[in-house]
């Protein structure tokens, strides 16, 4: 109807294909204007089943139902709908096949590959895919497409194998982006493999990612809905339930198996999540000790804490929201906000310190040392604050370096670590464009085989370095530099 090639569904009764809802509904439309009337309450199967009420998105191959209003996995007796899903990927393997043969023609002409510079500024443009927003979803793409610029834990899942049917007459064939095989079956880490392959594949047509937000509606009830989310609380909750999924193996490959065929990734014990180490932990993760001292008897208590990202305070000072025009006072810096989270500070009132010598709570003071750095630090800036019953969002500007950041001095045994462990290059940044967490917009900047590109939604661009420096970062995310110059990079 609209001649739109985005988000193709075909009718599994008459065959026709539409745009889904997120284009302009038309396959929406196609189910509603098929419906027969309901004057006749004592309906026969026969007449439900000419209602074109189930259909199939021609991207990730899984099938809806209109009148149950969600993604089933049934099929008919003869196998039908499976013979269709086939249909399609060959489909799409012969385009694709023929797609690649003609972009490499291209490539190999010298006159047309300058074009192709000049258009869209380097070739590499080509590779970078969209997420669909699947309604109020930026939160979920943007963190998506951060972490899948970081190398090595992207390169970890995509070389994860596949999950297949292990069961009656589908056993070995591999499984698409169909929802469930029961609420107990569903799988984070195999449809967020196959969210990362889709990304850089160099598809022009944004990727949907509604069978991964399928599995986090199951698996993650806070994120049930349409509404707008916190991103830095999805990444977490994302990061969490990997690293417990991929703890009890994945696709009958044990998790000291998984961990084995990449000596790298094998972290240290004390940096381990609820349980053994996995490719989360190993990246991720990181160790602070937290020292109290009580200031009445001087007793002083360390404990150690693992993290997967640190949540640093804007201090106080530089709260006054920060336009181009407002330039009196100093300009707030990551430093800045590093020092306010890892500088002594004197607990409050609500905070007293459970002294054991002193056999009551006295006041303290306490202070954060990195015990031990990750190979990707996770920086997340605390914009949102609660004043009485709002929450509020701070939205001063923070200057962050895009090399080099230095984390020697926040170390609690500086000396033990080489000249270039502590130093880190940024790989990734998100910002939030609004004024409040329940409303907004998400989007990402991240770095990709020497160029950065701007992530919102379903549009990718180039950019450069000085448009990701003026960027009010939300989350940042630097990869540990390596030491030696034949290393290979995260």
């Amino acid at each position: 109807v609209c001649r739109s090639n985005k988000s193709p569904w075909v009718c599994l009764t008459c065959s026709s294909v539409h745009c889904g809802r997120y284009v302009n509904g038309h396959a929406k439309k196609h189910y509603e204007d098929a419906q027969i009337p309901m004057t006749n309450h004592k309906k026969t199967e026969k007449q439900e089943k000419v209602q074109h009420t189930v259909c199939m998105d021609c991207s990730s191959y899984s099938t809806y139902c209109y009148r149950c209003d969600d993604f089933v996995v049934n099929d008919t007796k003869l196998g039908l709908v499976q013979k269709v899903r086939e249909h399609l990927q060959n489909l799409e393997n012969s385009a694709f096949t023929s797609d690649r043969h003609r972009k490499r023609k291209l490539l190999e002409n010298p006159s047309l590959n300058s074009k192709l510079l000049k258009v869209n500024g380097s070739t590499t443009a080509l590779c970078a895919t969209g997420l669909r927003n699947l309604g109020n979803t930026c939160f979920m793409n943007a963190i998506l497409q951060s972490l899948s610029n970081i190398q090595q834990f992207c390169c970890y899942f995509k070389e994860l194998p596949a999950v297949e049917l292990r069961n009656g007459k589908t056993a070995g064939r591999r499984t698409y982006h169909t929802r469930s095989q029961g609420d107990n079956n569903v799988s984070l880490v195999e449809e967020f493999r196959k969210t990362l392959c889709a990304l850089w594949q160099g598809s022009q047509t944004a990727f949907s990612p509604e069978s991964l937000f399928y599995v986090v509606w199951k698996i993650m009830p806070n994120f049930r809905g349409y509404q707008q989310q916190d991103a830095h609380e999805f990444m977490r909750y994302l990061l969490d339930h990997l690293h417990l999924e991929l703890q009890g193996g994945f696709n009958g490959v044990s998790r000291s198996v998984i961990l084995q065929e990449n000596s790298n990734l094998s972290a240290s014990n004390k940096c381990c999540i609820n349980g053994a180490s996995t490719v989360v932990t190993a990246i991720f993760g990181g160790i602070l000790q937290n020292e109290v001292n009580c200031l009445i008897c001087g007793t002083e208590s360390r404990k150690f804490d693992p993290f997967l990202d640190l949540s640093l305070d804007i201090p106080s000072q530089f709260r006054n929201k920060r336009t181009k025009n407002q330039e009196s006072g100093p300009m707030c810096t990551l430093r800045d906000c590093l020092r306010s989270f890892t500088d002594l500070e004197e607990l409050d009132e609500t905070e007293l310190y459970m002294c054991h010598k002193c056999k009551k709570k006295q006041k303290s003071t306490k202070k954060f040392w990195i015990q031990k750095l990750p190979k990707v630090l996770c920086l997340h800036l605390k914009r949102f604050h609660w004043t009485a019953y709002l929450r509020n969002k701070v939205d001063t500007y923070v200057e962050f370096p895009l090399r080099g950041l230095d984390m020697k001095c926040y170390l609690l045994e500086p000396e033990n670590s080489g000249p270039e462990s502590c130093l880190y290059d940024l790989v990734a940044v998100v910002v939030h464009h609004g004024s409040g967490v329940g409303s907004g917009h998400y989007t990402a900047y991240a770095a990709h085989e020497g160029r950065w590109f701007h992530f919102n939604d379903s549009t990718v661009t180039l950019t450069d370095e000085e448009t990701v420096g003026k960027a009010k970062a939300y989350i940042l995310f630097y990869v540990e530099r390596q030491a030696k110059p034949g290393a290979e990079k995260l």
